[in-house]
């Protein structure tokens, strides 16, 4: 029976400051009070910084969350089979310059895969219509010698791939760099801001849940509990201050460490390094589509 009754008084200790809280949040939202502890406004500013930064971090990572997604510059429009995704476009062109006859040409389209599935980039995409073109060119025509257009797309379809790996290797880092970073800020720095500002209103609203208390016993000339309330008051003041101040420690830490700002540079740098190899590809590929015009408008 002890047992009981300490478990039930355990029970209504863990569920009371909940009740008090919950009652004084419910007054306060009808109006049914008149004074509220208000906040330090330096600590006020610390939130309105800290609710920014969270606004940041959730909006570039809707956007950039992408990065995580192989397909997301992949057309909508166009259908690609098995084989089409079978074998690299090096891999294609390996075999085709090997095949002496139409119906070997054909097979290196078709030939089993012997890896994964490749990529499902704009790039890629690109690279295997330009070798599908190039191959229907030159099919069509065998005896004529080399097609320069056909030429040129097999050319193209090379280079596409090339600038397509590099898109790849530009998301692992993008992902690895920057999203992982602003994730564990939202998720986890963030989220422990959040958890010291609950504990500040939590401690807000016993303190003023105690105030009227007081203000009730006041109001009623029954001052028997006065000096009581009058303790319980001093120590949950003494706690909001601690709570505000712990809260206000966690939010200075959040918004001064240089992660967020690294994590942007590392997103930049992944950009500029994709961009800056995919110019080189192309422009080495563009003399040599240019000579193949010249040659071809020479005999036209």
């Amino acid at each position: 029976m002890d047992k009981v009754q300490a478990f039930g008084k355990n029970i209504t200790a863990s569920f009371s400051p909940f009740a008090t809280r919950t009652q004084q949040y419910v007054k306060e939202q009808f109006g049914q009070t008149e004074d509220k502890t208000e906040l330090p406004q330096d600590y006020i500013e610390l939130e309105k910084r800290i609710d920014a930064l969270k606004q940041v971090h959730q909006k570039l990572l809707q956007v950039t969350s992408q990065y995580s997604n192989e397909a997301y510059d992949y057309p909508p429009n166009i259908r690609e089979s098995f084989n089409d995704l079978g074998r690299t476009i090096t891999e294609k062109v390996h075999l085709l310059s090997s095949a002496t006859s139409p119906a070997e040409a054909q097979a290196a389209f078709t030939a089993p895969p012997s890896a994964k599935p490749q990529p499902k980039t704009f790039n890629h995409a690109i690279a295997r219509a330009s070798l599908a073109g190039s191959q229907v060119l030159q099919s069509t025509n065998p005896s004529a010698g080399e097609d320069p257009l056909s030429s040129a797309l097999e050319k193209y379809a090379l280079a596409s791939e090339n600038v397509g790996e590099a898109r790849l290797a530009q998301d692992r880092q993008i992902q690895s760099r920057f999203l992982t970073g602003w994730n564990t800020t939202l998720n986890t720095n963030l989220m422990f801001a959040t958890r010291a500002r609950k504990n500040v209103e939590n401690s807000r609203l016993m303190l003023d849940a105690k105030k009227a208390k007081q203000g009730d016993k006041a109001h009623h000339g029954d001052g028997t509990m006065d000096e009581e309330v009058r303790a319980e008051i001093e120590q949950a003041e003494d706690d909001f201050v601690n709570q505000t101040e712990e809260a206000a420690g966690v939010m200075k830490n959040v918004l001064d460490t240089p992660e967020p700002l690294r994590n942007l540079a590392e997103l930049i740098a992944a950009q500029v390094e994709f961009h800056k190899k995919a110019y080189e590809i192309l422009s080495e590929l563009a003399p040599v589509v240019d000579g193949l015009q010249v040659e071809q408008e020479a005999g036209y």
